[in-house]
């Protein structure tokens, strides 16, 4: 039995929120970070990665943070790459994934428990995002020159929007399936 004055009874406080953690914080950093990603490109791919070494140095668990980013950005880069492959995204140079779109996806990687952790627990809605948001979050990069489409519009619409109505709920369960098991 423990006595009264014993440690193991005392609950350890709980930790304080890591403003990095925050869903306003994590909102506004990746909008900076997509900025200068898709905006600056290569010219600012020291600046996209010292945000997400900002990022890094806020989190509150480096390691989880570590295994979370790089498995979710691996599976994005992955997928993002196929597309390339195939033609729909066109990238200067002819580089499969420019290393500032791998940024963007470590970056993307936070907001999943963050600003966007909303969809988490709602699947199907999480999927009607991919699928229509996010080929025209897409588009937006293609506007602003970042992106060409080798395919038209329609069938790179349909083709990215089915590939990311896929991937988005399953990069939701992939990152709580990393918290979980590094927690234990």
């Amino acid at each position: 039995m423990d006595s009264p004055g014993d440690a193991s009874v005392i609950p350890e406080p709980a930790q304080p929120a890591r403003i990095a953690d925050t869903p306003w914080f994590n909102a506004l950093w990746f909008q900076a970070t997509w900025f200068c990603a898709v905006l600056g490109r290569d010219t600012l791919l020291p600046l996209t990665a010292g945000l997400i070494l900002l990022h890094l140095a806020l989190a509150r668990d480096l390691k989880s943070e570590l295994l979370q980013l790089s498995g979710v950005a691996l599976v994005g880069i992955t997928v993002d790459a196929c597309l390339s492959a195939g033609g729909f995204y066109l990238f200067e140079d002819g580089v499969l994934v420019p290393l500032w779109l791998c940024c963007l996806w470590l970056a993307f990687a936070t907001t999943l428990r963050r600003s966007l952790a909303f969809f988490g627990p709602r699947p199907a809605l999480t999927a009607l995002a991919g699928a229509v948001v996010l080929p025209f979050n897409y588009l937006v990069g293609a506007r602003l020159g970042a992106v060409e489409f080798g395919h038209a519009l329609p069938l790179t619409f349909i083709v990215v929007g089915v590939a990311w109505a896929l991937l988005l709920p399953a990069l939701y369960r992939m990152a709580a399936f990393i918290h979980e098991a590094d927690k234990s």
